[in-house]
C-alpha cells in the first residue's frame, strides 16, 4: 500500500508540475520570441516557433559566401545557442537565391600574408595552422552544440557549405539543390570537416573519393540516394515548413533525452561499440534520475503531451 500511495503522490505532484510548467511556458512566450541577444553581421537569428531558433546565413548579395565576419559569427552564435535555455532545436538555412557559394575569395583576410617570401617557412606554417584551426572550429561548434541542428539547403551548396552541413544532425534540401566539394578546383584539400564527416555520413568510400577528387556536382536525387540528405522538398517554402515542423516535434521532447542522444551519437560515431556503450551508461546513470523520465511516463499513461522544464 505504501508503494501505491507513493505512486499516487508522485502522480499528483507531477500533475501540479505540468500545470505550473504550462503556465511558465505561456508567460515566457513573448520573451522567447526576442532575439536581441543574437545580432550578427552575417547571420539572421529568429525564433519562428517555441524553443526553435532559425539561423539564416544573411549575405544574399554575396551569394552567402563565407567571409571573415561569418567565421566569427558562426562560432559565437552556436556557442551561445548551446546554452540557451529557450532553444532546443536549431534550423540552419540561407537567404536569397542560394544556400551558400562557399569561401568568399574576395575577403580572405590575412591569408595573403602567408605568401610573404621574407617570412620563414616554419613560421608561415604555424600561422596557417592556427588559421585553419580557427576556421575548423567555426563548423565544429555546430557538432559540439548540445541542440540538434537541421540544415535546410536550397539551390547551391558549394565547398564550405558541404563542410558546414556535414556537421549538422539532419539535412533537408529542395529538389533543385546541388552540392559540390569544390576545394580541389582551387588547389586545396578540403580542410574544414568534409573529408572527416562526409564519408561517415555517406558510407561509400569509392563515391566519396570520386566526389572529392573530381569536384563534380551531385544533385538532390543523388544526395538522397547516398544518404547525405534525408528528405527532398519541391521548393524552399515547403522545405522550411518541413524543417520547422520536425524541429517543433523535437522541441516537445525531453531536452535531457534529446541532448543526451546527440552527445552519445557524436561520441559513438568516432569510438568502438563498447566505448559508446560505456559512454552512454555513464551518462544515463545520472540522466535516468531526471524528472523528465517520470513526466514522460505519466504523460504516456494519461495520453497527454508532456511539458518539460527548461534545461
Amino acid at each position: 500500500m505504501s508503494k501505491v500511495r507513493s505512486l499516487l503522490f508522485t502522480g499528483a505532484f507531477i500533475r501540479r508540475k505540468f500545470v505550473s510548467g504550462q503556465s511558465q511556458v505561456l508567460t515566457s512566450t513573448a520573451r522567447n520570441m526576442s532575439t536581441e541577444e543574437y545580432k550578427f553581421d552575417t547571420l539572421s537569428v529568429t525564433r519562428p516557433r517555441e524553443f526553435v531558433v532559425q539561423v539564416e546565413i544573411n549575405r544574399p548579395k554575396k551569394m552567402n559566401a563565407m567571409n571573415q565576419a561569418f567565421w566569427r559569427d558562426c562560432r559565437e552564435c552556436f556557442q551561445r545557442l548551446s546554452t540557451d535555455q529557450d532553444c532546443r532545436v536549431v534550423v540552419l538555412s540561407g537567404s536569397g537565391k542560394i544556400f551558400t557559394a562557399g569561401l568568399d575569395l574576395t575577403d580572405i583576410g590575412d591569408i595573403a600574408s602567408f605568401t610573404n617570401p621574407n617570412m620563414d617557412v616554419s613560421r608561415k606554417a604555424f600561422l596557417i595552422r592556427n588559421k585553419i584551426k580557427d576556421l575548423q572550429e567555426s563548423f565544429t561548434v555546430i557538432e559540439k552544440c548540445s541542440k540538434p541542428v537541421i540544415s535546410a539547403v536550397h539551390s547551391a551548396c558549394i565547398g564550405g557549405g558541404v563542410d558546414m552541413t556535414s556537421a549538422c544532425d539532419i539535412r533537408y534540401c529542395t529538389s533543385d539543390a546541388w552540392f559540390q566539394i569544390k576545394e580541389v578546383d582551387i588547389g586545396l584539400a578540403a580542410d574544414l570537416g568534409t573529408l572527416q564527416r562526409f564519408p561517415k555520413i555517406v558510407g561509400n568510400d569509392s563515391l566519396v573519393r570520386e566526389l572529392c577528387y573530381t569536384a563534380r556536382k551531385f544533385f538532390s536525387d543523388e544526395a538522397k540516394q547516398i544518404g547525405f540528405v534525408s528528405r527532398v522538398f519541391p521548393d524552399k517554402e515547403a522545405m522550411m515548413e518541413g524543417a520547422l515542423e520536425t524541429a517543433s516535434v523535437i522541441a516537445t521532447k525531453s531536452p535531457v533525452a534529446v541532448q543526451a542522444s546527440k552527445h552519445s551519437l557524436v561520441f559513438s560515431r568516432d569510438h568502438s561499440v563498447q566505448e559508446g556503450l560505456n559512454h552512454v551508461g555513464l551518462w544515463n546513470q545520472g540522466m535516468l534520475q531526471s524528472e523528465d523520465v517520470m513526466k514522460a511516463a505519466m504523460a504516456m499513461m494519461e495520453k497527454k503531451q508532456a511539458t518539460f522544464s527548461k534545461l
